[in-house]
């Protein structure tokens, strides 16, 4: 009973921070370009990974990566957290955060579908549903409050807010698929996709900490509660849970949650329909789920 408890503080804990990652993102956004936000993010991810794997005795394990090891962490560096995230805070840099965050929500659904190619596993009728009701979710999401009268939100915003969905379902798949601790592997990961966000930095000549001290630290923000120390206290919770469906139903409170800080931080007026897309959103991904396996 003790360990379910701890569970849940561990769940709730990484619920509020990944809550409050929306408004971290617009405020980085409004002080910096995406390319720097992501590169210092990813950068400050890396070192909090890393005192992970020391505080929890897995250097030996980082010590024994292969290069094959090593390939594959390039490959998923690649996707996430260079291409992913990239993707990603330009639709928040498009859009208003409450219309950006639940977009990407799809991404459980999306990652049945890429299951047939990439596993080889059939399709069940109901995802069909599930993709129906998700996706009415996003059309009511993306039109702020005038359901009846689309085209509100920025196009291009909505696409790649959508789009990354299988960025990260194709992230999933094969992360899955790789059997190295979750926080070494994450640490290589996130160490090489630092090296390809500093040379793109380079390459581009963008500004990487001549950026104003709100934006640096929001930046830094990210790093810390989305990519980093969020991770491990999520990663915790689903060790120490009895039952990991209800811990993983929790995440489900988040965008919800994300709403407050979203209102009260940054001023944005929450439309009802971001709540009532949320909900179908949601709703979709839970009968996704239903009766699973």
């Amino acid at each position: 009973m003790q360990q379910n408890k701890q569970a849940y503080i561990y769940a709730g804990m990484a619920i509020v921070f990944w809550s409050t990652i929306p408004t971290a993102f617009k405020t980085a956004l409004a002080e910096a370009p995406v390319l720097t936000i992501l590169t210092i993010a990813s950068l400050v991810s890396a070192i909090i990974l890393f005192v992970i794997v020391i505080i929890t005795g897995k250097l030996s394990q980082l010590k024994a990566t292969t290069p094959r090891d090593l390939r594959t962490s390039a490959l998923l560096g690649l996707i996430n957290p260079f291409a992913y995230y990239l993707i990603l805070l330009r639709a928040y840099d498009l859009l208003p955060a409450q219309v950006a965050q639940p977009l990407n929500m799809i991404w459980p659904i999306v990652l049945v579908f890429l299951s047939v190619p990439l596993l080889g596993q059939k399709i069940p009728a109901r995802s069909f549903i599930s993709l129906f009701i998700s996706f009415a979710g996003v059309y009511i999401i993306a039109s702020q409050g005038t359901p009846f009268n689309p085209g509100k939100s920025d196009t291009l915003g909505v696409l790649l807010a959508t789009g990354s969905s299988i960025l990260w379902s194709l992230y999933f798949i094969m992360n899955v698929r790789d059997k190295r601790d979750q926080a070494v592997k994450l640490f290589v990961n996130f160490s090489i996709a630092s090296l390809y966000l500093i040379t793109a930095t380079v390459i581009t000549g963008t500004p990487l900490f001549s950026t104003g001290i709100k934006g640096i630290l929001a930046s830094a923000y990210t790093g810390v509660f989305e990519m980093g120390l969020t991770f491990y206290l999520w990663l915790r919770a689903m060790q120490l849970a009895t039952t990991n469906d209800k811990i993983g139903n929790l995440v489900y409170l988040t965008p919800f949650l994300s709403l407050v800080f979203i209102h009260f931080i940054i001023d944005e007026p929450v439309y009802y329909t971001t709540i009532i897309g949320l909900v179908l959103i949601i709703s979709g991904i839970i009968f996704q789920n239903r009766n699973r396996g």
